[in-house]
């Protein structure tokens, strides 16, 4: 397969899984700000709701060079709609459009016609009109609107490197979005520790619990209180998650599998080493270590290993 299409096809599903994945992260930070929080003292405080999608995107320093205040309205409009924002709801879904216009004799029709509809709609749209509509409706639609071009993808593609390249992208960008979601709630919504254990400590759990799509599945696991420490287990060993890391990895090991070649087994042998630490890690080890270090540490792994990939087959170096 050329490089340039294996590159459009891990960037045009990377897009959509993007997309989807903002929208669940600022439905959760839209519900968590309708709870009460306090500011007490410097070092000891709820963060505001706001603040965590800039941070867990790293797009706060962009933020704040367009905006001098923090309100819900300024980052819908900077995370939605912004298209000088990369990681915009907006612009994942007209760079994933682009790819797979450049890419249609790699994929079928209905891929095209799912995505290609996707934007058109999303053309349509404004602040005043999902604020109108129900903000969560529009968070909803745009996780439906993934869904469906996930399973029309699954349903119609031929199992090919094509479909492999999509299936990468897709478990790299879930990944490292579980990571940061899980590091930022951990660190920054973390209230004072009289709250520990709290109403509003639980709400916050559940909801990341809910921004991941994994919420009845820790009922279904655990049957119990939410705890931090399961929380962790949750989504970060247990394979039979979807949007854990171990089932991501899992996945990517699995893909890089079939797709090295003898002179491109770094991607694998990174991969494989990723992975290990996953299956064979407990929990305790892992809070032993500290959540927050682990989590750095996995993404710098998941940053090295899309490196790699990035090198060996979207734009090799043969020379």
């Amino acid at each position: 397969m050329l490089s340039r299409t294996a590159n459009d096809l891990f960037w045009m599903s990377r897009h959509i899984e993007r997309a989807e994945n903002t929208a669940r992260m600022l439905d959760v930070t839209y519900r968590l700000a309708l709870l009460p929080y306090r500011v007490i003292e410097a070092g000891e405080k709820w963060a505001e709701p706001w603040a965590v999608p800039l941070v867990i995107t790293g797009l706060a320093s962009q933020y704040y060079a367009k905006h001098n205040e923090l309100n819900a309205e300024r980052v819908m409009q900077f995370m939605v709609f912004d298209q000088s924002n990369p990681t915009s709801i907006h612009s994942s879904l007209q760079r994933a459009r682009e790819n797979a216009r450049g890419q249609r004799g790699a994929t079928t029709s209905e891929m095209w016609e799912s995505l290609n509809a996707t934007w058109l709609e999303m053309r349509t749209l404004d602040y005043a009109t999902i604020d109108a509509r129900g903000v969560s409706n529009f968070f909803d639609w745009v996780k439906n609107r993934s869904h469906l071009f996930r399973g029309v993808t699954f349903g119609t593609m031929l199992r090919d490197e094509a479909f492999s390249f999509i299936r990468l992208g897709t478990f790299l960008e879930r990944a490292d979005n579980t990571a940061r979601i899980l590091d930022v709630k951990y660190h920054t919504l973390l209230p004072s520790i009289d709250d520990v254990g709290g109403a509003v400590d639980y709400y916050q759990w559940g909801s990341l619990l809910r921004s991941l799509g994994t919420f009845e599945s820790y009922r279904k696991v655990y049957r119990d209180v939410i705890t931090p420490f399961r929380i962790g287990e949750l989504l970060i060993l247990r394979e039979d998650v979807p949007r854990s890391l171990h089932a991501c990895m899992n996945d990517i090991y699995e893909i890089l599998q079939g797709l090295s070649e003898a002179e491109r087994r770094e991607p694998e042998r990174l991969a494989g080493e990723i992975h290990a630490r996953l299956h064979y890690e407990r929990p305790q080890q892992i809070f032993d270590l500290g959540l927050h270090q682990y989590l750095m540490d996995f993404l710098d792994k998941i940053d090295a290993l899309n490196t790699e990939i990035n090198k060996h087959f979207l734009a090799p170096d043969y020379s």
